[in-house]
């Protein structure tokens, strides 16, 4: 991974810390990983906020740190490609892509489908929520505020990304998970937009905290108008940023 630039010095300590984490990831797999699972964890990678916009991606560091053969590794590479989470840039290699203004107005449209129906449709489906169901729900907003009280505002980020993951997994939709898994990680791209995680996530530690408990009292017409509001409001805060830093689409889209 390299950001390149007067960046790139400054990246040298986040680009090993990140390998590591990779290497661990690939500790836990069998030895027969596939390009499905190398995917997997570059997506999570970026979902967690490890891989910002406009890294570039090094097979030989990758290659070894995943213990796959470059055969593999660009087969991952093409998977993330298709799902628009990689770019190739011809003569230069392998990159997160870098978003902007139209991608955000996008990806919050199907954020608003995806998130405010599956609360919507509890009421349909499940208007007996068992509370088991929402455990992980409630972890993740333990862990984000307690993250919070440590400083830790990356940490607060990925349980901020875990509680919506959760959220749509209520529906319980493989299609919908898969799309979910995707969707996060393009989110978090956007999401480096912001100038800190502090700044981003600090508001929403209580309105998750909020929407935990609307659903643990089965309101689930109030949770869905909540988040829907919720969503309105994130979309806004990051459109906000990217105009500010002069981030709007390509000319003529």
């Amino acid at each position: 991974m390299s950001t390149g630039g007067a960046e790139g010095t400054a990246s040298d300590t986040g680009r090993q810390a990140w390998l590591r984490t990779v290497a661990a990831d690939v500790a836990r797999l069998d030895r027969s990983s596939s390009a499905e699972r190398a995917a997997d964890i570059l997506r999570r990678s970026i979902t967690e906020g490890a891989l910002p916009p406009g890294a570039q991606l090094s097979e030989v560091e990758l290659t070894e740190v995943l213990e796959v053969s470059r055969n593999t590794l660009r087969e991952a590479f093409r998977l993330l490609t298709h799902e628009g989470l990689l770019v190739y840039k011809l003569h230069r290699g392998v990159f997160v892509p870098e978003l902007d203004e139209h991608d955000v107005i996008d990806l919050y449209r199907l954020r608003r489908v995806l998130e405010v129906d599956v609360v919507r449709g509890l009421a349909d489906r499940d208007p007996e929520l068992p509370a088991g169901r929402l455990e992980p729900l409630h972890d993740d907003v333990e862990a984000a505020e307690a993250a919070a009280s440590a400083d830790r505002w990356p940490a607060v980020g990925t349980a901020n990304m875990r509680f919506h993951e959760h959220l749509i997994g209520l529906a319980d939709s493989a299609r919908m998970d898969a799309m979910t898994g995707r969707l996060l990680a393009e989110l978090r791209l956007l999401f480096h937009v912001i100038a800190t995680p502090r700044e981003l996530h600090e508001p929403y530690i209580a309105r998750n905290r909020g929407l935990f408990e609307l659903l643990e009292a089965r309101k689930y017409e109030q949770a869905a108008a909540d988040l829907h509001q919720y969503l309105l409001d994130s979309e806004q805060g990051i459109l906000a940023a990217f105009r500010d830093k002069g981030l709007r689409g390509p000319v003529g889209t």
